[in-house]
């Protein structure tokens, strides 16, 4: 199933950790001391240092990994907590100020996906996605951050960056991923009919988040849209493994998947749904709808070879911090990829390549 014992061990702690349970399997340990590096490194690439480290929590005290990568382990998640408190308390800013312009921005994946968790200070942190439904409350929102002093970018696919504290945070102009013009107005029709819900991210700061319907398929096509493009990691699987366990009873299965038939993405969803359960260990039942299980390599392969939406490989590459070398790698990450592509989302590759070759793709 995996290329080698490293990474095979890599998901077994994965697993236990995600669930906080006991390694299905201990017949691979003991592990030498290069190999436990290996995995630590891995770990990090796939932003999953935490979750790996719960993993590694469950195992017996004489298959612990060497005392000095222990040390610099438990450094390592002394930081993700701190700049997760950094985060919230940048969101806890953020909501304030606008909301007493009269602006609830939706808070998109990152740390609200941390809820999901047991422990929530142990996932990783990008930046902060916002979301506004309306255009006059997305100008309004710029305006307000341009009157602060503050730098405003505009990407090719019509969102905004800026720098806040030191966190980067980004306003999307759409809630879901998904590129097919033809799907736009069915799309904002979900966010009237299913619409967002406030929940406490930490104390002092309430979060609006999209409904359990919505914020599944948010998941789902944020994955897809980065699986066929740059690249994706585990942790944003990881991060859709722990929604469909929490939210799974509060979405109707054949309503999801009458929505995901109109977006023409139930090919898509029957890989991902394997990979979910293989080789994350989600509950079949868990799952949005009951699905036919089918093999997951595609996806684990493209898992494997990037990480953290495909940042480890950009990485290796000099000088990718220009726009058009970004966009250049995108499609070239397209292009080698396009057997996965067309394979499994044909539609939503047509739209999302045409959108790259006119410059509408980030």
């Amino acid at each position: 199933m995996y290329p080698n014992k490293e990474v095979n061990i890599l998901f077994i702690l994965l697993r236990a950790g995600l669930w906080e349970k006991e390694p299905e399997s201990l017949s691979l340990f003991p592990l030498s001391g290069e190999s436990w590096e290996n995995i630590y490194r891995m770990a990090r690439r796939q932003t999953v240092t935490g979750l790996v480290y719960r993993g590694v929590c469950h195992l017996p005290d004489e298959m612990l990994p060497p005392e000095k990568l222990l040390v610099r382990w438990v450094a390592e998640i002394n930081a993700i907590e701190q700049r997760n408190h950094r985060m919230n308390a940048v969101l806890a800013e953020l909501y304030e100020m606008f909301r007493n312009d009269g602006l609830t921005p939706v808070l998109q994946k990152g740390q609200s996906a941390a809820l999901f968790y047991k422990f929530p200070l142990l996932r990783e942190c990008g930046d902060i996605d916002f979301y506004f439904p309306y255009k006059n409350e997305r100008e309004f929102a710029i305006r307000i951050v341009k009157n602060r002093g503050i730098r405003v970018d505009w990407q090719p696919d019509d969102s905004v960056s800026y720098i806040w504290n030191s966190i980067e945070v980004e306003h999307h102009p759409r809630m879901l991923d998904l590129y097919n013009p033809f799907l736009h107005e069915d799309l904002n029709s979900l966010e009237t009919l299913f619409g967002y819900h406030d929940v406490w991210l930490s104390p002092g700061c309430e979060i609006t988040i999209p409904s359990p319907t919505l914020y599944v398929l948010l998941l789902n096509t944020h994955i897809m849209k980065h699986a066929i493009g740059r690249g994706i990691g585990l942790r944003q699987l990881c991060d859709m493994a722990r929604a469909c366990h929490r939210l799974h009873i509060a979405v109707t299965s054949s309503e999801i998947k009458n929505i995901c038939c109109k977006a023409g993405i139930i090919v898509w969803n029957r890989l991902l749904h394997s990979f979910l359960v293989e080789h994350l260990g989600l509950p079949v039942t868990s799952l949005p709808y009951k699905d036919r299980p089918v093999s997951s390599r595609p996806l684990l392969e493209r898992v494997l070879e990037g990480g953290n939406f495909g940042q480890y490989r950009m990485e290796r590459t000099p000088g990718t911090q220009a726009v058009w070398q970004r966009k250049l790698y995108t499609a070239h990450s397209f292009l080698r990829n396009v057997s996965l592509s067309f394979g499994y989302a044909p539609k939503e590759a047509f739209w999302t390549f045409t959108n790259l070759l006119t410059g509408q793709v980030k």
